[in-house]
């Protein structure tokens, strides 16, 4: 006949060799078993299936042994009842986190989806995830302390302060999830600018505390998720939906070089085929309201005359609308704007018809290089402030009129 002790010993050595056994073999079917649910969500990444397996197969040992404890003989009855209660808290906790990594499996697979982008779900899994571990903790405490789950929530209502305090941030967060979720307000790959938090570059991730962007630079900024509904952002994606980048930049003119043309020169220019009908059609205009002014005994200083900087006016934006980038359904202006210290600014305001940031770019610069090139032969000059050859050339203008 064994002694109790050795009974006890070898009873707890069979209940841990028929638990390893257990979850061996559970582990296994249901690893089979998992694959062929989800073969028909197409690829799945194994490191996100492998936790569910173990932590639903770690469940069956937790099983046998708050079943098989009391069948040992010779144990304490204070340990088989510390150990039932360890045995079931631990399958509280390992269902919790099967329950959240089947979570996560679900949001990586919602992520492959075309139109993930549109309607992101992280943020909500990451709240039924806050949701689950909090039952699972007052499950576990209960089953610790062998109470009632309810005589534990019945405490909560005096603590409901703290928790409010405790997750304001995660409380806001939510809140803000739901808002910018339906009202489309922010995708994954949004290019957002947030001055005040030195963010401007594209969204990566949108969870239920942060937004993560990566900026231009390569790096990245953390956003809070609550502030993208408590402060203001610029989202680009109008832009890239309308597939038009505006152009909106002006060239200063200087305006000492703006006068009327003489009959020369507007001769001179009409050799430009993209204003040659515009000075046909305004020297026409031009001569019907002159002539009713001649007829009225007006002198000959009150006549209308063609400008170099109206002529140029209207030769920018026939440049413009014939050139091929240009979107032509889009807004198309050239206007000048308020003068200044800084001379005359003439801006052009336009679309690209694209918004690639480089094509945009090379488009823009191309214009500008054609205008500024073009612009002496219409007799104006941009503005410019005076650098040092400027300064070096009127001090030598001045030293040789002093000598001579």
């Amino acid at each position: 006949m064994l002694q109790p002790w050795l009974q006890a010993l070898l009873g707890l050595g069979l209940l841990a060799l028929v638990a390893f056994l257990a979850n061996l073999v559970v582990k296994l079917v249901i690893l089979r078993l998992f694959r062929r649910i989800v073969s028909a969500w197409g690829h799945v990444n194994g490191e996100l299936l492998t936790p569910i397996t173990d932590r639903l197969a770690n469940i069956v040992p937790a099983i046998v042994v708050a079943r098989g404890i009391g069948a040992v003989p010779y144990l304490p009855e204070a340990l088989v009842t510390v150990s039932r209660n360890v045995a079931s808290a631990f399958i509280v906790m390992t269902l919790a986190l099967a329950i959240g990594a089947a979570l996560n499996l679900l949001n990586a697979r919602y992520q492959q989806r075309p139109d993930a982008a549109l309607r992101p779900i992280k943020g909500y899994v990451q709240v039924v995830k806050i949701l689950i571990y909090a039952g699972a903790t007052i499950l576990v405490a209960a089953a610790l302390m062998e109470q009632s789950p309810l005589l534990l929530l019945s405490g909560l209502g005096a603590m409901a302060a703290v928790l409010m305090l405790v997750f304001k941030d995660t409380i806001l967060s939510l809140v803000a999830s739901v808002q910018l979720t339906s009202n489309d307000m922010l995708r994954v790959g949004d290019w957002i600018e947030m001055p005040q938090l030195n963010a401007d570059g594209d969204v990566i991730d949108i969870a239920l505390h942060t937004v993560k962007v990566q900026n231009w630079d390569k790096t990245i900024t953390t956003i809070p998720t609550h502030r993208l509904i408590t402060e203001s952002y610029k989202n680009w994606r109008g832009m890239f939906d309308t597939g038009g980048r505006r152009i909106k930049r002006a060239l200063l003119i200087d305006q000492t070089s703006v006068r009327f043309l003489s009959p020369v020169e507007r001769a001179t220019l009409k050799k430009f085929t993209l204003i040659d009908e515009y000075l046909d059609r305004k020297q026409v205009e031009l001569e019907r309201s002159n002539a009713a002014l001649v007829e009225a005994g007006c002198d000959q200083v009150n006549t209308r005359r063609v400008t170099n900087i109206g002529t140029f006016r209207a030769y920018v934006l026939a440049y413009l609308k014939s050139h091929t980038a240009i979107a032509q359904h889009m807004t198309l202006l050239v206007r000048q704007l308020e003068p200044g210290p800084q001379g005359l600014p003439l801006e052009i305001y336009a679309f690209t018809n694209t918004t690639a940031w480089a094509d945009y770019e090379a488009i823009q610069a191309d214009i500008f290089d054609h205008l500024i090139a073009i612009l002496p032969e219409f007799g104006l000059q941009l503005f410019q402030d005076p650098g040092g050859q400027d300064i070096a050339r009127l001090i030598s203008a001045e030293r040789l009129r002093q000598l001579a």
